[in-house]
């Protein structure tokens, strides 16, 4: 599979770069960048064959298959969009599009298509979170009563693109819409935004957020997230079931060592460990996976519109304006 990226983005070398090296299945064939010199200086440091002047180029490349697309994120959805229309499988990065009505015109897109569309969250495809949903399906935690996620960090730079409303910035979009996939998917449902409180950096930009959720089902939840408050470091999720519960802690979310979990149930107390493979390699592993022989894929443009939904809910709690397309 020989993909392409659009932008010379910071995440790219870590997300992308970096285990293609390590693939025997993955090539990164060309980059491209506003501006040609950009394009160039990453291609030679990175060891990439071809830059393209424009994003265009690159999507019309014949001797690319694929597209990685980590542009700021009010530019996730019109490239996607390209992308699929050239004939590109695209592996996106989060969150999937600005808004929920974005998601969803995308995924209409991609169910009339034969193209591989993946949201890319990459702890999805880590052994650690495979485990607790074989867990969750086991029944060992029994009806589940409350599931809790929390994703901080410090962004002191108000200057960088992730506080800038006009390219869908904030908090909840940068590394709350992990917090809110977690819920989801240890919920097992969409839950209902019950309530949500923002701490501002400005008048529609949240540098932090916490929203109360209600599933069907009847059990709650909760996710907090921030780029800027007193929790400077935090990447943690709670499961909590009528007979035990699970607990993931990582000390600090931008390294992301997913490594060890904590169970305690009717059947004992234990710590299950798990290996130190990247979980960008193992997303790339089942990008690759779904492009060649036709693998299914966790993070589904439906789902991401499912995403998209309770981020856009939440916003609306908050007494915030969604974030739009640029």
């Amino acid at each position: 599979m020989r993909i392409g990226i659009l932008g010379a983005a910071r995440i790219a070398p870590l997300a992308l770069i970096k285990p293609a090296r390590d693939s025997a299945d993955v090539v990164v064939a060309a980059v491209a960048a506003r501006d040609v010199n950009d394009a160039r200086a990453f291609a030679a440091k990175h060891g990439i064959p071809r830059a393209h002047d424009s994003y265009e180029a690159l999507i019309a490349d014949p001797e690319v298959d694929a597209i990685y697309n980590p542009l700021p994120n009010a530019l996730h959805g019109r490239w996607t969009r390209a992308a699929m229309a050239a004939g590109k499988h695209v592996l996106c990065e989060k969150p999937f599009t600005a808004n929920a009505a974005e998601a969803s015109e995308i995924s209409a897109m991609a169910a009339t298509s034969d193209r591989v569309v993946m949201e890319a969250f990459h702890y999805r495809y880590h052994p650690l979170f495979l485990r607790i949903e074989e867990i969750l399906a086991s029944g060992e935690l029994g009806r589940l009563t409350r599931v809790e996620s929390a994703f901080c960090y410090p962004l002191p730079k108000f200057s960088d693109i992730r506080y800038d409303y006009s390219l869908a910035g904030g908090a909840t979009m940068d590394v709350g819409c992990y917090a809110v996939d977690m819920v989801r998917s240890f919920g097992g449902s969409t839950p209902e935004v019950v309530s949500a409180q923002a701490k501002l950096r400005d008048d529609q930009v949240d540098r932090a957020m916490t929203a109360e959720l209600r599933f069907e089902a009847g059990h709650t939840g909760r996710i907090r997230c921030s780029m800027w408050s007193t929790d400077l470091f935090q990447l943690s999720a709670t499961i909590v079931g009528e007979r035990g519960e699970v607990r993931l802690r990582v000390r600090n979310p931008l390294a992301a060592p997913f490594r060890r979990l904590s169970v305690r149930s009717s059947e004992g107390n234990r710590i299950e460990n798990f290996p130190r493979g990247s979980s960008y390699a193992y997303q790339l592993d089942a990008f690759a996976a779904a492009v060649l022989h036709g693998e299914p894929v966790k993070t589904t443009p439906a789902a991401a519109t499912e995403n998209m939904r309770v981020i856009d809910s939440i916003y609306r709690a908050a007494g915030l304006l969604l974030r739009e397309p640029a």
